[in-house]
């Protein structure tokens, strides 16, 4: 085991003394929480794909980052966004994105062709594709379905084959063209040849150390190299060479069996797969989601997805390098060494966060050569320290590399590829640190900081999963953020130091850990923090996805939200509510920051009463909504 060095100002001349004084500060109380941040807030332009675009936008000073009046919580069955304000639905689940595609159909009846044709359900992680000055491309992840709106039956009979084909057109991704009026208003262009829809069973091909491993293979597949599908795409990325990453996260719930009794090695259990896994019945009239007739098929799922946006006859890629689990999001960003840099965090309780840096470099005066900068590279996984008693410390980055670390032959890892299809095993061999749940990680636009959302975990304080460190309460409701600065400023070094920039909780009900950290009060409190983005000025967007029951613990925090912090001086506001039974999910802005895009995921979920966002007795609907100023000014400033 390396040992990690103690923090050293002089390792960190990225950071002002400010920052030093409170990394040294002792104790877990609220008020000795982390209240510094990077300070310079330069733009890091080859780490962002639209760089060019916002390079332009001015910064305000730490003091003035966000001038909105906060908004305060809700339980209402609607959208709600600051004084001066506006939001507007741009598409909803069902509405037709392809040439020919039929309008929405509430009645649950529409077939599995109509659906192919239409926007995908339950909106997750997004991006924005510049075209020109008024088009750009939105490639939107369509997470799961709601089987209770999808089907007239409401998801209580057995699935007929039409039904599966639906219920696998409405996964995947959504990619469809958006264009500027002359009024500033966006709308969806569903003539565009650009647009597309990617679903569980489009082609695929599987690049990096597992493609064509036999772990790969089936009978359909004996290449062991085209999968068919993605689905259950949370969260996103994007790249400088202008392509989408998806990730694909809970992907074990899809394979099952008719039989009970099948036999599943541990290292598949671990990810969750089982044969009782019959909720949304693809086994039934697709062979290769039954676990007793294929079991190889599952390891051809987990992975970050990487597609041209811009060619709808690309096929898109698997990249295996940077290993197999429930993928939340892939934070991207360009090392001061040039090479690619990506953190992955691994969304299920007790599991762990991961880093991949590639083996070639950037160069940004030839993207074409770039294509390909995630098929080779180095996996690493996080391990973090503390002393008793502090939540901030240091930490490393433990390489997965077969033959290091006890990953080899006697230890079950016969190849880099098990090391890979078999990444949380491999994890748990070198000893990494177990995590409240890894969702979303962003990467500072200033380069220097990367923060981390960690929404919850009941199961911390039980065996395996010690309190403490960046986990230091037991029965985790709230969940947290921490943050960190990798050493000497370069991603790709081994060594970081971190600190909890915010703890969620309730101070109206809760005392010591449980009330939060002190940038939590009674008028932002939140729970869950999930999705997680700066904008270019340096605001970080913070989204959740918890209870709302607004009762007990949850008493006063009404319905899922997204907040605005400044990571100066970790001030916390609420920016947007949501609707009856939502979660607020996935984020992007328009090149001018004037435009900001926010997902409104699942209202109404199992028969919650939403009527989001046709009001009336409609049926509630995932949308995307488009948030503008009513001066077009920049979002947040």
């Amino acid at each position: 085991m390396n040992q990690i060095e103690h923090f050293d100002p002089e390792d960190h001349p990225e950071l002002e003394q400010t920052d030093f004084d409170r990394m040294t500060a002792k104790g877990i109380s609220r008020r000795n929480f982390l209240r510094g941040g990077a300070a310079a807030m330069g733009l890091f332009l080859a780490a962002n794909p639209l760089a060019q675009a916002v390079a332009a936008v001015t910064r305000p000073e730490p003091s003035k980052l966000m001038g909105f009046k906060a908004v305060p919580a809700s339980t209402a069955d609607t959208f709600v966004v600051p004084e001066g304000y506006v939001a507007k639905p741009l598409i909803s689940w069902g509405d037709p994105i392809l040439k020919g595609a039929p309008a929405f159909d509430a009645s649950g009846t529409q077939n599995a062709a109509a659906q192919a044709g239409q926007f995908g359900d339950n909106t997750d992680g997004m991006s924005f594709f510049p075209l020109d000055e008024d088009r750009a491309l939105l490639a939107v992840n369509n997470e799961y379905i709601n089987p209770e709106y999808l089907f007239a039956h409401q998801g209580k009979q057995d699935l007929t084959a039409d039904e599966v084909k639906k219920s696998q057109a409405a996964h995947g991704v959504s990619i469809f063209e958006i264009r500027r009026n002359a009024k500033g208003e966006w709308q969806v262009n569903r003539d565009s040849d650009h647009n597309r829809r990617i679903t569980a069973y489009t082609p695929m091909e599987l690049t990096g150390p597992a493609a064509g491993h036999a772990l790969m293979k089936t009978a359909a597949d004996p290449s062991g190299r085209k999968p068919l599908g993605t689905f259950n795409n949370c969260a996103n990325g994007e790249t400088p060479w202008g392509t989408y990453l998806t990730c694909e996260e809970n992907f074990h719930k899809y394979f099952a069996s008719a039989q009970d009794d099948v036999a599943l090695p541990a290292r598949d259990t671990r990810y969750g797969l089982k044969a009782g896994n019959r909720d949304y019945q693809w086994y039934r009239h697709d062979e290769r989601f039954d676990l007793a007739k294929h079991p190889n098929e599952p390891h051809r799922f987990g992975w970050v997805v990487e597609i041209d946006p811009m060619d709808p006859t690309a096929t898109p890629k698997k990249r295996t390098a940077l290993g197999r689990f429930k993928h939340e999001n892939a934070a991207l960003t360009i090392d001061p060494s040039g090479h690619v840099v990506v953190y992955l965090g691994d969304d299920e309780r007790g599991e762990h966060l991961y880093k991949f840096v590639s083996k070639a470099k950037y160069n940004p005066n030839n993207q074409q050569a770039n294509r390909d900068l995630l098929e080779e590279g180095t996996l690493y996984v996080a391990r973090f320290s503390a002393n008793d008693g502090e939540i901030k410390g240091q930490g490393e980055w433990i390489e997965l590399t077969h033959g290091k670390n006890g990953l080899t032959a006697e230890n079950g890892f016969a190849d880099q590829a098990e090391v890979l299809i078999f990444a949380r095993e491999a994890a748990t061999q070198v000893g990494a640190t177990t995590m409240d749940r890894p969702e979303w990680v962003a990467v500072h636009p200033d380069n220097k900081a990367v923060f981390c959302t960690l929404t919850n975990n009941k199961n911390r304080g039980k065996e395996g999963q010690p309190v403490g460190g960046p986990n230091p309460r037991a029965k985790n409701n709230y969940g947290q953020i921490v943050r960190w600065w990798p050493h000497q400023g370069n991603h790709v070094d081994s060594r970081f130091d971190w600190d909890l920039f915010a703890m969620a909780g309730n101070p109206t009900v809760a005392e010591g850990l449980y009330a939060g950290s002190d940038n939590i009060t009674a008028d932002n409190m939140f729970n869950s923090p999930d999705g997680l983005g700066f904008d270019a000025a340096g605001r970080l967007w913070i989204q959740t996805d918890g209870k709302y029951s607004n009762e007990g613990e949850f008493a006063g925090m009404g319905n899922n939200q997204m907040l605005c912090a400044d990571p100066q001086t970790g001030e916390i506001r609420r920016f947007a509510t949501g609707p009856i039974a939502c979660e607020i999910t996935g984020l992007a802005f328009s090149p001018d920051q004037r435009t900001v895009f926010i997902g409104v995921q699942h209202p109404g979920e199992e028969l919650a009463p939403s009527h989001f966002p046709g009001g009336g007795n409609s049926k509630p609907r995932s949308t995307i909504m488009v948030v503008q100023r009513e001066d077009g000014g920049v979002i947040g400033a």
